[in-house]
């Protein structure tokens, strides 16, 4: 095997591990917080990336791979609150926990309103990241599952013929066999 082919395949091996392990996106203008983040994370063995901004991530190219979002309430530009609500428009559906060392009480309510796994003020404990992110990838894992089935529901829906599919239509749509044999 030639300098090339060892290149390649270290890089799809890295790859592939990466895929297999969760990938935490921590987005904190705090340069500090990035790294004691990524140091925590990376000591249980999670695969992190670190943002300085929102604009940051977006930029970035994104792993296909389960992950959830480490968000900063406070920041420069867009702040974690906007962003979080902006994440389906843009077809982000990563789970999110926000953290902030300028929290109150509607701050945090709104955050978990528009969905947040969890909602923690600086300092926090090690163990409360830890346990907000393992609950975070758990979703995320769900959410990929069902987009699976979802997509494998779809490739057999597409085989039917066009008279089959208007008939699973009817079933689906919670008709009776008659009444789809009627149409």
């Amino acid at each position: 095997m030639n300098t090339a082919t060892l290149a390649g395949t270290a890089r799809n091996a890295i790859v592939l591990r990466m895929a297999e392990t969760p990938i935490v996106h921590i987005i904190d203008d705090d340069e500090s917080t990035r790294v004691v983040l990524d140091s925590l994370l990376r000591s249980v063995g999670l695969q992190t990336l670190t943002y300085a901004s929102v604009d940051a991530f977006l930029a970035a190219p994104r792993p296909d791979a389960t992950s959830c979002l480490v968000l900063d309430v406070r920041m420069p530009g867009i702040g974690g609150l906007d962003f979080q609500s902006q994440l389906t428009e843009l077809g982000i559906h990563l789970p999110v926990i926000l953290i902030t060392g300028y929290g109150d009480v509607p701050m945090s309510v709104r955050g978990m309103k528009a969905g947040a796994v969890d909602f923690l003020t600086k300092p926090f404990r090690d163990r409360d990241m830890l346990d907000a992110i393992a609950i975070a990838v758990k979703r995320d894992q769900g959410r990929r599952a069902a987009d699976a089935e979802d997509a494998r529901l779809r490739e057999k829906f597409a085989t039917l013929s066009p008279r089959e599919q208007q008939v699973m239509q009817g079933v689906a749509a919670g008709r009776m066999n008659k009444q789809v044999a009627g149409d």
